[in-house]
Order: structure tokens, then C-alpha cells, then sequence
């Protein structure tokens, strides 16, 4: 959380008729909109998941979006990544996410880093947001985020996919919760990368806007977020499964 308290802002009119589909909702209303619209959100990586993710976080009226990514666009990108254009190959994703970003609601706030983080770096990063988003296909980035996430107790969420397999869960860090290290020891690494083994493109369409929902449903504070759980998506075969896991004993980083 920010060192810098600011009041939280209300919805004006205007916003009010912008967003009155989500207010329709009994679940959001008034009071979670405005928790969106006051919410601070990072996002490491603008690839697949980050740029499928980001439009629709924009979109429902996130206030402040910091996307971090140091990679350039490459026409391999295209194939899945559908918010860069031909136009824009070999500028870096952030600033060319952020371009389309404000193109869709000038409203947000968008930040960008566009380097490497070092550990205390992504560690002050952490401490200014809400909530996180990993849309990366970094292990060691990836076990970084989750250490600094716990020492902050941001809430994390976090996707991955691979030919034609997705995953989304999230983690709360409350206590006796089970983080990403008790994840990972249960289910595994993602160790390939979509160079490795392809990638379907609609896909990341799906795991990224998966992960905004479960974003969204932790700002308002709505449903069932994937604490806990980890959910499948089979592409070939249009079946989800849900699997819960717990907190492991010894854990270097939660327990």
C-alpha cells in the first residue's frame, strides 16, 4: 500500500452512466465501482495474458494500472497479443499497452516500467498497489513476486498458458493461506515457454480476461476468488476443472 493517502474519489455523473452496467449489478453497485475506480493494480508482462488482461481493467474503470514489461513487440507477437498493430513492432510493450490504454478510457492512470526489476525494486513496486496481476512466464520472477506479495500482503493473481492448456489462481495471503511456493510444490512450474511449445491464440484470451475477472472480483470483494484453488482450462476440449491445495508445511516463504 502507498505511503501517500488520497481520499478516495467518488463516482461522478459522468462515470456513473460510463460504468452503470456494473452498478446494475446488486453485487458491485455504487460501493464496488468506486472500489474499482480508487484501486491500484500492477501488471508484470504484456505479452498474451497482460495484453488480453489490461483493456478490460481499463475498461471497468481501474484507476491506476502500472504495467511493467522491458520487452520489444516482434511479429511473432501478433499471432495472440491483440492490442498491438503491425505499426508498432519493435516498440516495448508497456509504452505501446499504455498508447491503447488511454485510447480506451482516459481516465486511468497508466504507469510503465519498462527495464528489469531488481528484487528491492519490485519490492517498492509492490508496496504502492492493491493488487497484482503475474501475466509473466518467469519461474524466478514468479517466485519474487510471490515473496514480495507476502511480505506486503497484496493480493496476487496469477496465470499461465501453453499450447492449448491455461491455469488462472489467486493467492490472499491471509494467514494459514497457501502462496505460490505451496502452489508450485503441488502442481509444479510451468517450465516451457510458448517459443518451446506454441501457443493457441485465442487462449490467452481467455486466461488473461480470467484473471481480470478474478482482479475485479477481489477489489469489490465479490463471489469467489481462486484463493486457494487452481482452475484448468482445456482448449481442445472446452472442459474446466477446479482443484483446491493447501498451505504446505515448512513453507519458505508462508509458513
Amino acid at each position: 500500500m502507498s505511503e501517500n493517502y488520497k481520499k478516495p474519489q467518488q463516482l461522478n455523473d459522468d462515470q456513473t452512466l460510463r460504468y452503470c452496467r456494473h452498478i446494475l449489478l446488486p453485487q458491485i453497485d455504487f460501493e464496488g465501482q468506486e472500489a474499482i475506480i480508487n484501486a491500484r493494480v500492477l501488471v508484470i508482462g504484456l505479452g498474451g495474458l497482460g495484453s488480453s488482461c489490461v483493456p478490460y481493467l481499463a475498461s471497468s474503470g481501474v484507476g491506476t494500472l502500472t504495467l511493467v514489461d522491458f520487452d520489444n513487440i516482434e511479429i511473432t507477437n501478433l499471432q495472440r497479443q491483440v492490442i498491438y498493430q503491425e505499426s508498432q513492432l519493435k516498440q516495448n510493450k508497456a509504452l505501446a499497452a499504455k498508447a491503447f490504454l488511454k485510447n480506451l478510457n482516459s481516465e486511468c492512470r497508466v504507469d510503465t516500467i519498462c527495464k528489469k526489476l531488481t528484487e528491492s525494486e519490485l519490492e517498492n513496486v509492490v508496496k504502492k498497489h492493491d493488487l497484482v496481476i503475474d501475466c509473466t512466464d518467469n519461474l524466478a520472477v514468479r517466485q519474487q513476486l510471490n515473496q514480495s506479495c507476502f511480505n506486503h500482503k497484496t493480493p496476487l493473481v496469477s496465470g499461465a498458458a501453453i499450447r492449448f492448456e491455461g491455469q488462472v489462481t489467486s493467492f490472499s495471503y491471509a494467514p494459514n493461506t497457501p502462496c505460490y511456493n505451496c502452489y508450485a510444490y503441488g502442481f509444479g512450474e510451468q517450465q516451457l515457454s510458448c517459443v518451446e511449445a506454441g501457443i493457441f491464440a485465442p487462449l490467452v484470451g481467455v486466461v488473461g480476461s480470467l484473471q481480470a475477472l478474478e482482479a475485479l472480483k477481489i477489489i469489490t470483494k465479490i463471489g469467489e476468488p481462486l484463493f486457494g484453488s487452481l482452475l484448468l482450462i482445456d482448449g481442445l476440449t472446452s472442459q474446466q476443472h477446479r482443484f483446491n491445495y493447501q498451505q504446505i508445511k515448512h513453507c519458505k516463504v508462508c509458513s
